[in-house]
């Protein structure tokens, strides 16, 4: 049976499209079809982007217009008919779910008194239970950045709640739960205390009317504000202002802008009202001071700005425009032809959104959101069971949280790339790992700032500290004496930032490295070969990928390290792929892989898994494994009664062990490609301690996906030393 929720507020601008994340994200670790749907659209001008990024979430395969269900214009015309309309429409889309989400109206209509009971009545008719979103802010029509949105009192959310609840009451919608968002807070327990009287009190109520005397427990919750989630954007500036990008790097428009800066004055008086990301309203014809904001904020020694915005329609000229193309700077800029007046006054009215191509928006939600919502509860209350299958996002949400139990410390050698830095943003805001990012300080900081992303909280340390750099060329000097490495030629080695990250795994400085997004594979697991070593009982470092299917998780190895192992090799990465899907929550049941099944076949190549396989079983007598055996016999229970019955493991295999690289390269390749499985990895196995190699076209949810594994084959590995003891000396 499908379960739905209805997310409906009391007033706009409350920040439920925030909540509606957090609760479709909490579904999706729950349950494989996760789906979304909005009763009525917020405009028939544009798109809904509130539903937009709610699909593109990768738990949701809906197409758009099917997730719609009338506009205002049909409500006001007929609300009876309206209502059957979307009635009709959600049925279409319950039938393709598990669990539904659905959106209430956003109040962008003329205001209207009535538009909470007449969401109160859909979600009556819908059969979902409804969470309803308090806003913990008053005067809300302009961004916080200006100052004029004011925390409203624990009493004063608890007055909005009960007059909300009755209206829901009257309408017979049932109460699911309540969240205060965008309350004080310092105050987030008043105004749970608060508004918790007002539901229990509903609660008894209801039961004494209705003449029965059960009472539900329905829960309450509350979530601070964050400015960086009602802050606009610089995108959302360029569509306010009707403006176009004529200079900058276009991936900084993401960037939030928390204050307005109009300068309307000489340079040296503009100079001195710079603020910390905002955006510089500057004339076209005002060159001397657009130039001098540009070196402002390349200096360093003024606020990082948000973004420019030239107003007034005139063209720059062409010695202008060489100078700014000279100085590089990636701070965007936009032309508009409205004026100082209007364009102040439409970038001031500018609301943020909370949309997909903001990575930082999208985590802080999230990251509030777990921290403050207890979701566990809310998907048992809800009545979503956890089905037997795993879906890719499934296993991935897993991962995170196995991470997030015994938190690690992961190095990332490569703090220049954009995709690193965005990577740890996601990490750190989601509580996955902490981290130690290499590079110069300034140069990364910097970029994070202009990417408009936050790792405040993360360690940036330079490969070239002097202080670091004599202790890890000590080390590294002992290490390889027996190759006649120097001293001198040690401390040259060790400013590479893949010796740098190993060298700090390797002395507990971090517990696990993670590289690869702008190195080859050999770069990065060259120096883990020479200073990590390999587990003990171990003799080869090997791979495998997690592949993820539809309703499974498999192993596949060794699909990217050793060519052409031999037998005694193969056993190696059979244990170790065994033991790394332990380590995963998969029962390892290991498939030896040939192109023979059984006693079927001869050969070379066949004698060699065979000869594996009987090693396995010498060396780990515990672990389900059959070999040599066909992939179909492995995977398929109907092959695997016809070609090997009676074993446990054919038709049943979850690790996959591959003949060589080859073999093994393609067809996790192939699978990944044809089957849509998504491929995580590789990871290595066998290291002492964990090192990870991602590919260098790795997209941001990789990286994530990489130092989830990486933290978690750290909680398993040996312990290292703790925080406090990490220091150079």
């Amino acid at each position: 049976m499908t379960q739905s929720i209805y997310i409906t507020s009391a007033e706009g601008h409350s920040g439920k499209s925030s909540v509606a994340l957090g609760v479709l994200d909490a579904l999706s670790r729950v349950t494989p079809r996760a789906g979304v749907f909005r009763p009525i659209a917020r405009s028939t001008a544009e798109r809904d982007y509130v539903l937009e990024m709610l699909l593109d979430h990768d738990s949701v395969d809906l197409a758009y217009d099917d997730c719609v269900g009338v506009t205002y214009d049909d409500v006001r015309d007929d609300a009876d008919a309206a209502l059957a309309r979307i009635v009709e429409r959600y049925k279409a889309v319950e039938a393709q779910c598990d669990a539904v989400v659905v959106i209430g109206s956003d109040y962008t209509d003329v205001g209207s008194p009535a538009e909470l009971a007449y969401n109160a009545r859909i979600a009556a008719n819908l059969g979902a239970p409804v969470l309803l979103v308090l806003g913990g802010r008053a005067q809300q029509g302009h961004s916080e950045t200006l100052g004029l949105s004011v925390a409203r009192t624990p009493q004063e959310v608890g007055q909005i709640a009960s007059l909300a609840i009755s209206e829901l009451q009257h309408e017979r919608a049932a109460l699911f739960a309540v969240i205060a968002n965008r309350a004080d807070a310092d105050r987030l327990d008043e105004v749970v205390a608060s508004v918790r009287h007002v539901v229990d009190t509903a609660v008894v109520d209801s039961a004494v009317a209705g003449g029965s005397a059960e009472r539900r427990n329905v829960p309450v919750w509350a979530l601070p504000e964050d400015r960086f989630l009602i802050a606009p954007s610089m995108r959302g500036v360029l569509r306010s202002v009707e403006g176009e990008l004529i200079k900058g790097d276009p991936a900084l428009l993401t960037r939030e802008v928390l204050g307005v800066v109009v300068a309307g004055m000489s340079m040296v008086n503009v100079l001195p009202r710079l603020k910390e990301s905002a955006v510089v309203v500057i004339p076209a014809d005002r060159t001397e001071v657009l130039l001098a904001a540009l070196l402002a904020n390349a200096s360093g020694t003024f606020p990082s700005l948000a973004g420019i915005v030239l107003n007034g329609g005139f063209e720059l000229p062409d010695a202008i425009v060489r100078l700014i193309d000279g100085l590089g700077s990636p701070l965007p800029i936009i032309a508009t032809d409205l004026g100082t007046y209007d364009t102040a006054v439409r970038i001031m009215n500018t609301r943020g959104r909370l949309a997909a191509d903001s990575q930082h928006r999208y985590d802080t939600a999230l990251a509030l959101f777990e921290r403050h919502v207890d979701t566990e509860q809310l998907t048992r209350e809800l009545g979503v069971a956890r089905p037997s299958v795993v879906t890719p996002l499934m296993f991935e949400y897993g991962l995170v949280d196995r991470a997030r139990t015994d938190k690690r410390r992961i190095v990332l050698p490569e703090g220049s790339d954009d995709r690193v830095l965005r990577a740890a943003a996601t990490v750190l805001a989601r509580g996955i790992a902490d981290l130690t990012i290499l590079g110069e300080p300034i140069e990364v900081r910097g970029r994070a700032i202009e990417l408009g992303i936050d790792i405040r909280d993360a360690e940036v340390l330079s490969p070239f500290d002097a202080v670091y750099v004599e202790k890890f060329a000590t080390e590294y000097a002992r290490l390889r004496a027996h190759k006649g490495v120097t001293h001198a030629q040690a401390a040259d080695t060790v400013t590479d930032v893949s010796y740098f990250g190993t060298l700090m795994v390797h002395l507990g400085l971090a517990d696990g490295m993670v590289s690869g997004a702008a190195h080859t594979t050999a770069h990065t697991i060259r120096p883990a070969f020479e200073i990590i070593k390999t587990a003990p009982g171990v003799s080869v470092v090997s791979s495998v990928f997690l592949m993820a299917l539809a309703d499974r998780v498999l192993v596949y190895g060794d699909c990217a390290v050793i060519p052409d192992p031999t037998s005694e090799q193969l056993a190696d990465i059979a244990v170790s792929s065994a033991a790394t899907a332990e380590q995963f929550g998969i029962d390892p049941r290991v498939a030896m892989l040939s192109y023979s099944t059984g006693e079927s076949g001869t050969g070379a190549d066949v004698e060699k898994v065979r000869s594996a396989t009987a090693l396995v079983r010498e060396r780990a007598p515990e672990l389900l494994v059959e070999g040599p055996i066909q992939y179909d016999a492995a995977a398929d229970a109907a092959v695997a009664r016809a070609k090997m019955p009676g074993s446990a493991v054919a038709g049943r295999a979850t690790v996959f062990v591959f003949p060589d690289l080859n073999t093994g390269n393609n067809t996790y390749k192939a699978v990944q490609r044809s089957a849509g499985a998504v491929a995580i990895g590789p990871v290595l196995q066998g290291l002492n301690k964990p090192i990870n190699d991602l590919s260098r076209g790795a997209l941001v949810d990789d990286i994530v996906n990489t130092i989830a594994i990486t933290a978690i084959q750290a909680q398993g590995s040996p312990a290292t030393e703790a925080p406090a003891e990490r220091s150079a000396s």
